[in-house]
């Protein structure tokens, strides 16, 4: 968790997109140019002004200051020992562990409050930390059907874990000593993907902290393909050097199939989004073997990830969150989705309002999937070729 006394910082860059690195469009930081990490990181180009990233920790007190950082020096060197470094090339290997096709869209369910059926959906995904017992060292549920019961989901649904929480819930599951024996009992559990914890890869700290928690989430990752896990790789990153560096190390390693990628908080805002969306399409581009992308949120970024990459599946928060606020998915004469409220008696179980959410959803994603690739091979008949090195050979066959 960063809970560094860093609350000067914001004072001093007021606009937090002054934060935003952008390679091409400015210059290297000064002291970025001697630092020893320049060759990992890449450096820092942002309108800032900072002489180098450490000026991003602005802690009065340094020993207090739980950021992967220098300036508290013994701290330093537990955190990149506990992760072999920073280098990502270092991490072990794991086998490669076949992934089926999903859907386009898997609604996420929480929990089961003010519901007492079953929701009927082949596939649906469920929030890592809510399966784990992280004191005890074990799944919260003893087998599907008690897992079933406990989200009112059918027993022989899909099950696509996401690792995507707050920072409070996902280090609890790094400072596990046992993961490995979760881990085990999440395979027992046939599921259909897992995503690792998404580690924040935040803009107002030093890079080495970045660093650090892109390793972490490689780690994590790589425990759960070494389990038997069928695995989606989160590729957190906060400048172009960040993302080209997974990708030299996803085109070493064929075990890395899937990816993931969340788009609901910083990522997704505004022109942010367009630039997240063209640095996952240049890694795409990058990497011999095609590769599969699950998202949350950034519904307009579907199209043109779809354009790059062989497969894209949302896991979607909308059904769920929508129906605990009452609202309910419809379909305009024009074939637009809205949601309208639809409230219901005081006590009444909404189960049928979830029913009919997931089901709109997923018709509304089915639909998109469509337009998106009858759009691809009009573009393709008109000359245009989508950037992916993997769909280019595969339309050349």
């Amino acid at each position: 968790m960063k809970n560094a006394n860093n609350n000067s910082l914001p004072r001093i860059v007021r606009n937090s997109q002054r934060l935003w690195d952008d390679a091409a469009t400015m210059p290297c930081s000064l002291g970025c140019v001697s630092c020893v990490d320049h060759p990992i990181c890449g450096g820092a180009h942002n309108s800032a002004s900072f002489f180098d990233c450490s000026d991003y920790c602005r802690c009065n007190d340094k020993a207090t200051c739980d950021l992967v950082c220098r300036g508290n020096p013994k701290q330093f060197v537990e955190r990149l020992r506990e992760v072999n470094g920073l280098d990502l090339k270092n991490a072990p290997r794991a086998p490669i562990v076949s992934i089926e096709a999903l859907p386009p869209m898997v609604p996420l369910i929480e929990h089961s409050t003010a519901r007492v059926g079953t929701l009927n959906s082949p596939i649906v995904a469920l929030p890592l930390h809510a399966l784990l017992d992280i004191n005890a060292g074990t799944l919260r549920y003893h087998d599907r059907d008690a897992l079933s019961q406990k989200f009112g989901i059918d027993p022989n649904a899909r099950l696509v874990i996401s690792g995507v929480a707050r920072d409070r819930r996902i280090e609890r599951y790094w400072a596990a000593t046992d993961r490995d024996a979760m881990l085990e009992q999440l395979a027992a559990l046939d599921i259909a993907l897992i995503t690792p914890p998404n580690y924040s890869v935040l803009t107002d700290v030093p890079r080495t902290d970045n660093m650090h928690a892109m390793k972490r989430i490689l780690l994590a990752a790589i425990e759960m393909m070494q389990a038997g896990l069928p695995t989606a790789l989160h590729v957190n990153a906060r400048t172009e050097r960040d993302y080209k560096r997974w990708a030299e190390l996803i085109a070493e390693r064929p075990e890395i199939q899937w990816l993931a990628f969340e788009f609901a908080t910083g990522t997704g805002r505004g022109e942010r989004l367009d630039w997240h969306v063209a640095q996952l399409t240049a890694l795409a581009a990058r990497v011999p073997q095609p590769l599969g992308l699950v998202v949350r949120g950034g519904m307009r970024a579907l199209e043109p990830l779809r354009a790059a990459f062989a497969a894209v599946t949302m896991i979607d928060t909308d059904a769920f969150t929508k129906t605990r606020c009452r609202q309910e998915a419809q379909f305009r004469p024009d074939g637009i989705l809205v949601w309208r409220k639809h409230p219901t008696p005081r006590g009444a179980p909404i189960d049928a309002l979830l029913q009919q959410n997931v089901a709109a959803l997923h018709s509304h994603h089915i639909i998109l999937e469509r337009i998106h690739a009858e759009r691809r091979r009009n573009a393709a008949s008109r000359g245009f070729r989508a950037p992916n090195r993997a769909d280019r050979q595969a339309r050349q066959g």
